[in-house]
């Protein structure tokens, strides 16, 4: 078949479309048209994400001034034809796609490719051309067939990289770390001016651009970030799996509610804030390498979905930010706020806890894994056994809806059940429970939080919490800055907590802290020596 088919999957106009892999494509590779840029566009660098059995999405954007403050990253006002190409060796000799897509103005000359007709199980290699410039050669994988069940798969999860708080050298570490799988669980990027959010000692870099409110500013922001070349590597070396949280529109927002209601601040109504949600939603879909399902109609974008690894592993991708009930008594860490226990509560909404509950009854995966935002296990900071003291933006401000989706798994026989987390920029390694109060409840699940790649800067290196003592199951603590490097097989799933010393200065090592194994079939964490 001598033809390219394609169809386009976006009424939107946001540049992806359904690509079948041919060995031979009509479209020569060196035919795109640079549009007259002088300057190397890839400066953004280059993406892969969303793998399934036969293919994934591929992504770039285009800018050749990523700070320009109209966020359009000094490209010209006209689409300008992007070619790429798929190949099986990372010399791109042995060609399997290629095609050429349009990067359009009106999506801040961002492309996506959502490729089907691949190998399931393989590695692929990629890259994209405008004119005489070449971009980085990037590594992909599909995942398995659905029937088959691969000996192991390594899997990376990072979050809060706060620009502004240090240098990203924890990405450069992960990607030398070889990942095949990268789940990103929020906060990519932070929304403040600068000056706003500064570590002790002062920040070692600065954000450009004011609080991101529009669509220029969030583009701006995103771009910013993506030029840094120790994010391009992490994006270059595996494909991602994201989620936003918070920061990526504005700080602990919840649903139509901002941070700020008061008048004299940014977001003074809901019409005002779902302005800004959508702006952050168009800028965030441009930046990542989402499916088209996930593009955004105003000021909703669905991105929570599943993602099958074979019969290895399912990796239900969670929003807790978009469809939940606003915080309780103010927001922050507050004292027996019995409200908080309510059934009605729900941090997922209705409809993507059924989506979840339903995934779980489903599921004929060894692992079920849960790639969402805030702290899911009890975390109670008064020892007094009367007095609640919790943080009402985490679980505990939903615990029904908690206790919801933890008896879900226990009532679908799901095998082994783990929740990632970030949000909180310390790592934490934690049995999980339906019932905290009660000791003789068994453990049914565990949690592995991560620490931040920059946010808070340095970080005390410090591996004692006082609430663990009278929290039993949160079973390991450490405030550096670093990700999660985990090897899931049948056997087990093992945890290794990589951390940087410094963040501040660039080109810090990265060591394991400690490491855990969650094995099959036996709920709860054992240390690893």
């Amino acid at each position: 078949m001598d033809n390219i088919t394609r169809r386009s999957l976006i009424s939107a106009g946001l540049g992806a479309g359904l690509i079948a892999a041919m060995p031979s494509a009509a479209v020569a590779f060196s035919t795109a048209d640079d549009a007259g840029l002088r300057t190397d566009p890839f400066m953004l660098g280059i993406a892969s994400g969303e793998p399934w059995p036969d293919g994934f999405v591929l992504w770039t954007r285009l800018a050749v001034d990523p700070v320009a403050e109209d966020g359009l990253g000094g490209m010209p006002s006209r689409q300008v034809p992007v070619a790429w190409e798929v190949a099986e060796d990372a010399g791109m000799r042995t060609v399997v796609s290629r095609g050429v897509e349009q990067a359009r103005i009106e999506n801040a000359h961002s492309v996506h490719v959502e490729l089907r007709g691949l190998k399931p199980g393989r590695e692929y290699f990629y890259r994209f051309r405008s004119g005489r410039h070449l971009s980085p050669v990037g590594r992909t994988l599909t995942s398995p067939a659905p029937h088959e069940t691969p000996a192991a798969l390594a899997m990376a999860f990072a979050s809060c990289a706060q620009y502004e708080h240090g240098y990203f050298t924890a990405y450069k570490r992960l990607a030398e770390d070889h990942p095949d799988l990268v789940l990103h669980l929020g906060d990519y990027l932070y929304e403040y001016k600068k000056g706003s959010y500064v570590i002790g000692g002062g920040n070692p870099r600065d954000h450009e651009g004011p609080e991101t409110v529009t669509l220029d500013s969030y583009r701006q922001r995103h771009a910013q970030y993506k030029a840094d070349a120790d994010l391009q590597a992490a994006h270059a070396i595996a494909p991602w799996l994201v989620v936003w949280d918070d920061h990526e529109v504005d700080n602990n927002w919840a649903d139509d509610v901002p941070e700020n209601t008061d008048p004299a601040q940014l977001n003074d109504t809901t019409e005002h804030f779902r302005q800004r949600r959508a702006a952050a939603f168009q800028a965030y879909y441009e930046n990542m390498p989402l499916r088209p399902s996930s593009v955004p109609a105003g000021f909703d974008m669905k991105i929570y979905r599943k993602v099958q690894w074979g019969q290895l592993a399912n990796f239900h991708m969670m929003d807790t930010r978009q469809y939940r009930d606003d915080q309780l008594a103010g927001d922050g860490w507050k004292k027996n706020v019995a409200e908080r226990l309510a059934e009605d509560r729900t941090i997922t909404g209705a409809e993507q806890e059924k989506w979840l509950l339903d995934g779980f009854r489903n599921s004929t995966q060894r692992w079920d894994i849960l790639g969402q935002q805030v702290f899911f296990a009890e975390r109670d900071r008064d020892a007094a056994p009367e007095i609640d003291d919790v943080s009402m933006d985490g679980w505990d401000g939903y615990a029904a809806s908690r206790r919801r989706i933890t008896q879900g798994w226990v009532d679908s026989n799901v095998r082994n059940a783990v929740v990632l987390t970030g949000d909180v920029h310390r790592n934490w390694a934690n049995d999980v429970k339906v019932d905290y109060k009660d000791p003789a409840s068994p453990v049914v699940g565990s949690e592995l939080v991560c620490t931040s790649i920059t946010s808070t800067g340095n970080g005390t290196g410090s591996t004692t919490d006082p609430t663990m003592a009278w929290n039993p199951h949160l079973k390991f603590y450490n405030d550096n800055r670093g990700y999660v490097n985990t090897r899931i097989t049948k056997a087990s799933l093992q945890a290794d907590f990589r951390v940087l010393d410094r963040v501040t200065t660039p080109g810090a090592p990265a060591a394991t802290k400690a490491s855990f194994e969650v094995r099959d079939g036996v709920p709860g964490l054992q240390v690893r020596s």
